[in-house]
């Protein structure tokens, strides 16, 4: 297989519009913010008729290369080809089921490692170093590809993109009855099966129950939606701009989804859900969700009744015991490290360390004190820090010399070639606890320097402090601190706020011989 460390770039062809929606944007939207975390840059190469997507892609760093027509058109690959001469090595990533073996085999021919993004096995044959298929199903699918392509089948490979990210570890609270639901069929919703979800709503008799429909804002159905949201007895609202998905879904009680890529996250959110499906590629997504006791499917959207539609919902909106068992079995289908697993089959954009390079960890000293504070004040450190001033140096050498006589704290540097690399610190907290802060060197991150930290010391503080486990609580907006105790072991056990900031918490017990010989 191409080794991804080559090149820092991936480029990334994927479509959106009317006809298929925003789905494989949206997943590889996912894929491109995990790789810029890691350090890479990244291109997406796309016929994109949404201007909202377009000024998304611009907001977030990506470059946005716009096509006028897709593949088969001779335009497209003429397009691409340029993009893929300015970065040689760079990953390409497919996403979109007209990339046939002919597309895929020019890429390889062009001398890039290639990801093919797919949900059905539907070509003859597949080119890619890497065929990535996130659905139930896909284990069960026969892939026609060559010797070295890598298979990366199952939902725990699933995309998900920051904002759900955030909420890793967040409780849902799951009511007697549900009062508030969702109801989001795709940002395009050609067909206008929104319109039959909102009348079979509407005959529900349900007191106090509050309603978000989400629409795209170029949905050619928002005036008959308009009426029907009017025509409610319920508190309905109709969304065509929405920030942020996982807040609504948070809200959200219960919904009412197509079978696409947004039933990941749902399953992520622990949110209970009527599916219906829209398309063909939907299928197996929803029998394998209701069969997992994830969701509940009704099937296709224009074989349904507005009957069958009420009844089911009123079902899940008073069945309480149903609804929590698909909240917990939705958190055990995707648990959110799937985009990290394919980042590191890919290869992060920067070097991990190498063999030959000399690594060692070594108790931290009074000598250390003025480079911990250049760290410390270093604009990214304080970005993610809850006193997001800046120190002045007596105040921290003060600070630094009372933690190192401290007998609760330990602190260790951690070198590379000889050079402080990065530091990690323990205090004892409570009896059974230590907490970990860990800050690495401004130009050495994206090495994978804070896992190897945590890996090296934790069951060593655990031993001299006493402790049964270790702890780290990180701005859920720190992607690279999630990324670096996840690797090391940790889980990801909760969310406090603290000082304003959502903050997920990560948990590590001891090793069993550590706390035998303590």
């Amino acid at each position: 297989m191409v080794d991804g460390k080559a090149g820092q770039h991936i480029i990334i062809r994927v479509d959106a519009n009317a006809r298929i929606g925003t789905g494989h944007l949206m997943r590889c939207l996912a894929l491109a913010q995990a790789w810029k975390d890691s350090g890479g840059e990244v291109a997406f190469i796309t016929d994109c008729d949404n201007t909202g997507l377009l000024q998304r892609l611009s907001d977030e760093g990506f470059e946005a290369i716009p096509l006028d027509s897709s593949y088969p058109d001779r335009a497209d690959w003429e397009a691409s080809s340029q993009a893929l001469a300015a970065h040689p090595n760079a990953w390409v990533v497919l996403d979109g089921y007209h990339f046939d073996p002919t597309y895929q085999r020019r890429i390889k021919e062009a001398g890039h490692p290639l990801l093919v993004i797919d949900d059905m096995a539907h070509l003859e044959h597949y080119y890619a170093d890497i065929v990535l298929n996130q659905n139930l199903h896909a284990e069960q699918l026969r892939y026609s590809c060559e010797p070295y392509t890598q298979l990366m089948l199952g939902t725990q490979y699933v995309l998900l993109r920051h904002e759900f990210l955030r909420l890793q570890g967040w409780k849902r609270e799951i009511p007697e009855v549900a009062r508030k639901a969702l109801i989001t069929l795709g940002g395009s919703d050609f067909d206008n099966a929104t319109l039959k979800v909102v009348r079979a709503l509407n005959k529900l008799k349900v007191e106090d129950l509050e309603v978000r429909v989400v629409v795209g804002p170029s949905n050619p159905h928002i005036a008959s939606l308009e009426e029907a949201v009017h025509r409610s007895p319920f508190d309905v609202r109709l969304l065509t701009s929405v920030r942020s998905m996982p807040d609504l879904m948070a809200w959200a009680d219960v919904a009412v989804s197509a079978s696409g890529s947004t039933c990941w996250e749902m399953a992520f959110m622990g949110l209970p859900t009527v599916l219906l499906v829209l398309a063909d590629n939907q299928q197996g997504i929803a029998e394998g969700l209701d069969s997992r006791g994830v969701a509940l499917s009704v099937g296709w959207y224009a074989e349904i009744s507005e009957l069958r539609l009420t009844q089911a919902m009123k079902m899940l909106i008073s069945n309480s015991k149903r609804r929590k068992a698909m909240s917990e079995n939705g958190r055990q289908l995707v648990n959110g490290v799937g985009t990290d697993r394919v980042i590191s089959v890919m290869g992060e954009p920067f070097q991990e360390i190498s063999e030959t390079d000399h690594l060692r960890m070594r108790p931290a000293s009074f000598g250390d004190a003025e480079v911990l504070w250049k760290w410390t004040n270093d604009p990214t450190v304080r970005a993610h820090s809850f006193h997001p001033g800046p120190i002045p140096l007596d105040g921290h050498t003060e600070w630094y010399k009372g933690k190192l006589a401290f007998p609760d704290t330990r602190i260790w540097i951690l070198e590379l070639n000889q050079v402080a690399v990065a530091q990690i610190r323990y205090d004892r907290i409570s009896r059974d606890t230590a907490e970990i802060d860990l800050s690495v060197a401004p130009d050495c991150q994206g090495r994978g320097l804070g896992t190897r930290a945590l890996i090296l010391t934790s069951d060593i503080a655990c031993k001299e402090l006493g402790v049964r486990r270790v702890k780290g609580v990180v701005f859920s907006s720190n992607r690279a601190s999630r990324r670096a105790f996840a690797k090391a072991g940790f889980q990801c056990i909760g969310l406090e706020t603290i000082s304003g900031e959502l903050c997920q918490v990560f948990e590590r017990a001891c090793s069993e011989s550590i706390e035998e010989g303590s």
